[in-house]
């Protein structure tokens, strides 16, 4: 931001219109605004305050103050007017506070409300084109150019009156008391508050990670024995959160994996020795034992061979009876058919004897010759009755004839 013109009218101690050139006075570099108390230096301050946010720094901003200029005509208008390039755009402020102004007509004042004029120079057109007549449109402009709030330009830019001399002449504690009201380090003691937070956050952290670090590193030193390696090099003294810790640790956690390799590597030699010797076992293992099934098979097959020949005698008597039984079963359609007749003969036999019980007593010892001489017999007279019958029936129904 670089200031080219201010224009004070009935403003502060300025009764009329004063006029400052800032280009005339930076042409030369740095330049000083010095003068005896009440001079008016702090309203140059003041009135550029005022043309950039519409209020003036500290407690001059109170409710009471009163802007307009006491030793000014009461015709005269209290205006600030600030020409300034900020943001590469050449611009010009006027405002107007509230202010009383005679009456046009009658006696008395009336109250003017305060006004604002934003206007920005065109090179092309070589004029100054109107912008804005709003307070908020105004104030949002310019505190996006400048960047800064009132309090903050205020604070950083203008240093209040009468500050100056008193930080100087106090002391330490003090002065920084006083730069912290001047420039609000509340907010960078906040930031450093919470830093000393984040660094305890983080100390309690890096204790935490060294807590189990050693944690991890007594189970690896209790895993890996009281060895030589471990009698060489011990684990690191260091207690949670002292420097040098974790390279201790990892210091000390290499050697131990690189011994812990070594003897692993040894372990897997032997390993592999140990697996080819079980392997050779196995293979003799398992000769051995198709050795000793055939030993025991061969075993059964004596024991087997001699109580077949033990039992030999017996094999042959039953081989004998076998046979036998063989002879017989040939002879046993025909036995059964002897057993059958047999049967058939009692039966026969004790029908005849019944038949014979039932004939008179002279023919009951009768040969079967004279019996079937007998029966031949009978039926031929047996025959003759039955013709004779139908004889003596035919005369029946000759002599019924006979008699019709």
């Amino acid at each position: 931001m670089r200031l080219h013109r201010l224009r004070v009218t009935a403003f502060g101690p300025f009764g009329d219109t004063q006029e400052v050139d800032f280009d005339a006075l930076s042409a030369g570099g740095l330049f000083l605004l010095h003068g005896v108390t009440g001079a008016g230096k702090t309203s140059v301050l003041d009135a550029v305050c005022y043309a950039l946010y519409g209020a003036v720094p500290g407690a001059r901003q109170s409710p009471g103050a009163v802007l307009r200029s006491d030793h000014a005509a009461p015709d005269t208008v209290t205006e600030v007017l600030l020409d300034l390039t900020v943001g590469g755009r050449r611009l010009e402020i006027t405002r107007r506070p509230q202010q009383n102004r005679p009456k046009k007509r009658g006696t008395g004042f009336t109250t003017e409300k305060a006004q604002t004029w934003l206007r920005e120079y065109d090179p092309g057109a070589g004029a100054w084109q109107a912008l804005s007549r709003s307070h908020q449109e105004v104030g949002e402009e310019i505190g996006q150019l400048v960047g800064m709030s009132r309090e903050q330009f205020c604070q950083v830019v203008l240093l209040p009156q009468g500050d100056f001399a008193k930080f100087l002449r106090s002391d330490a504690e003090a002065r920084g008391k006083l730069l912290g009201r001047l420039f609000d380090t509340g907010r960078f003691a906040a930031v450093e508050e919470r830093l000393a937070e984040l660094r305890r956050a983080a100390e309690q952290q890096v204790k935490a990670g060294d807590e189990r670090l050693l944690n991890l590193a007594q189970r690896m030193a209790q895993a890996a024995g009281d060895g030589p390696d471990a009698r060489d090099w011990p684990l690191p003294g260091h207690r949670p959160g002292e420097p040098g810790l974790a390279e201790g640790v990892l210091e000390w956690a290499a050697v131990a994996r690189a011994g812990a390799r070594e003897r692993l590597a040894v372990a897997e030699c032997a390993l592999t020795a140990a697996e080819s010797r079980q392997a050779a076992a196995r293979v003799a293992l398992d000769d051995e034992r198709r050795l000793a099934e055939l030993q025991r098979r061969y075993a059964d097959a004596r024991r087997r061979a001699d109580e077949l020949a033990a039992a030999e005698p017996q094999r042959a008597a039953v081989r004998e009876r076998l046979a036998r039984a063989r002879k017989a079963d040939l002879v046993a359609p025909a036995l059964a058919l002897r057993a059958e007749a047999e049967r058939e003969h009692e039966t026969a036999a004790t029908a005849r004897e019944r038949s014979r019980a039932s004939l008179p007593a002279d023919l009951a010892e009768a040969g079967a010759e004279h019996l079937g001489a007998l029966e031949r017999q009978m039926r031929q007279e047996l025959g003759a009755l039955d013709a004779a019958r139908r004889a003596e029936a035919r005369s029946a129904e000759i002599t019924a004839e006979r008699a019709e």
